[in-house]
C-alpha cells in the first residue's frame, strides 16, 4: 500500500513539469502511449525525465531507448555498478533530481559491488564531466554500457534540470515525510529478482540507423550501439526541425573546443556567444546553448523568449533535447578517448 501511494505521489509529481504539459496517461496515443506501456513495465512507474518528452513523441523515444537499453537492460555490468554511474555524473552535473532517485536506488539494491567498488564508479562518473576523464575503473567488456550509462545521464540531467524540481516528490509532500518515501522509491525501482528487462525490446520504436563514427566505443555490445545510434539519429531529425541551423553551427563549433567546464556564474557568456546570430535567431542560440554549457541556468525567461519565436511545446523539447544530447556526445568522445588510451 506505502509502494501504491508513492507511485501515485510521483506520478502525481508530473503536474509539477516546467515550461511544458506532460500528455496524461489516459490521453496518450500512438508512439507516445507505446512508450508509457514500457516505461511502467520496465521502470516500476512513469518517471517523469521520461514523460517529460512527450509533447515530442519520437523525442521521447529516444530518450527512452537511451535509457532503457543502457541502464535498465541487463548486461556484463550489474545494475548496482550503472546506478553508481548515474549517481555520480548527475552529482557532477549538478542535478539533485537524478542524485536524489538514483542514489536512494542504489541504496536499495543489496547486492552488486563493494562499497568501495561503487565509490570508484562514481568517483570515476563525476570525473568523467570534463576533457581530463580518468581512464575507466572496469574491464573493456563493460564499456558500452557503463559509458553508455555516462552519456545517457549527460543527456537526462540536463533535460530534468530545465523541466523539472528539485526533487522527485510533489512540493505538498513534507520534508519530515521524505526519508521514508525515499527508501520506498528506492524499493519500487530496485531491479527485481528475475532476468530483466529484455535487452532490445524498445529498439522496434525508432526507425534503423547507421552506426555514426562517435559511437566505436558501443560496438562491442550491438544492443547498446543500436539504441545509441538510433537515439541520435532521432535526436539530430528533432535539431533540423526545430533548431535553426545557424543555432546548431554555432554550438557545435563551441562544442569542439569545450572542455567541460563551466562558462560562468553570470550569463553574460550567453551575449557573446549569440553576438553573431541573427535577432531572430538569438533567443534559441541563447536556450541551446544554457541547455548544452550550463542547463543549471535554465531560467523562465531564456525559456520565454525562445516561446516568442517558436510556439509550441514539441518544438521546445525538441530545441533542448538536441542541445543535450549533441553535449552527451561531446562528453563521449572523452570518455572513448580515455578508454582507448587505457
Amino acid at each position: 500500500m506505502i509502494a501504491g501511494l508513492v507511485r501515485f505521489a510521483v506520478r502525481k509529481s508530473l503536474r509539477d513539469t516546467r515550461h511544458v504539459e506532460v500528455v496524461p496517461r489516459r490521453r496518450a496515443r500512438g508512439l507516445v502511449a507505446a512508450v508509457y506501456r514500457q516505461v511502467e513495465r520496465d521502470f516500476g512507474m512513469l518517471a517523469p525525465p521520461v514523460a517529460l518528452h512527450s509533447a515530442a513523441p519520437e523525442t521521447m523515444a529516444a530518450a527512452w531507448v537511451l535509457l532503457r537499453e543502457t541502464l535498465l537492460a541487463p548486461g556484463v555490468a550489474g545494475r548496482a555498478a550503472k546506478e553508481a554511474v548515474a549517481t555520480g555524473v548527475s552529482a557532477a552535473n549538478s542535478c539533485p533530481y537524478c542524485v536524489d532517485v538514483h542514489g536512494m536506488t542504489l541504496a536499495a539494491i543489496p547486492d552488486g559491488p563493494g562499497g568501495a567498488v561503487r565509490d570508484e564508479l562514481e568517483a570515476w562518473a563525476r570525473a568523467s564531466a570534463t576533457a581530463a576523464a580518468p581512464a575507466p575503473p572496469f574491464p573493456p567488456a563493460q564499456a558500452p554500457e557503463l559509458i553508455g550509462v555516462a552519456v545517457a545521464f549527460q543527456y537526462y540531467n540536463r533535460m530534468v534540470n530545465v523541466f523539472l524540481r528539485d526533487s522527485p516528490f510533489p512540493a505538498h509532500v513534507p520534508e519530515a515525510a521524505k526519508p521514508r518515501a525515499r527508501r520506498v522509491l528506492g524499493g519500487v525501482l530496485r531491479p527485481s529478482v528475475g532476468p530483466g528487462p529484455r535487452a532490445g525490446d524498445s529498439l522496434k520504436l525508432l526507425p534503423e540507423a547507421p552506426l555514426p563514427e562517435d559511437l566505436h566505443w558501443a560496438a562491442g555490445n550491438p544492443v547498446v550501439a543500436d539504441a545509441l545510434a538510433r537515439a541520435y539519429a532521432a535526436a539530430e531529425a528533432a535539431g533540423a526541425r526545430s533548431v535553426p541551423a545557424a543555432v546548431r553551427t554555432l554550438l557545435l563549433d563551441w562544442l569542439s573546443t569545450w572542455d567541460g567546464q563551466p562558462p560562468g556564474l553570470s550569463r553574460s557568456w550567453l551575449e557573446e556567444a549569440v553576438a553573431g546570430l541573427t535577432e531572430a535567431d538569438r533567443p534559441a542560440g541563447r536556450l541551446a546553448l544554457a541547455v548544452a554549457l550550463a542547463s543549471y541556468q535554465v531560467d523562465e525567461d531564456l525559456v520565454d523568449a525562445f516561446r516568442a519565436t517558436a510556439t509550441g511545446d514539441g518544438t521546445l523539447i525538441e530545441l533542448t533535447a538536441w542541445a543535450g544530447m549533441a553535449a552527451a556526445r561531446r562528453v563521449s568522445s572523452w570518455l572513448a578517448g580515455a578508454a582507448d588510451r587505457a
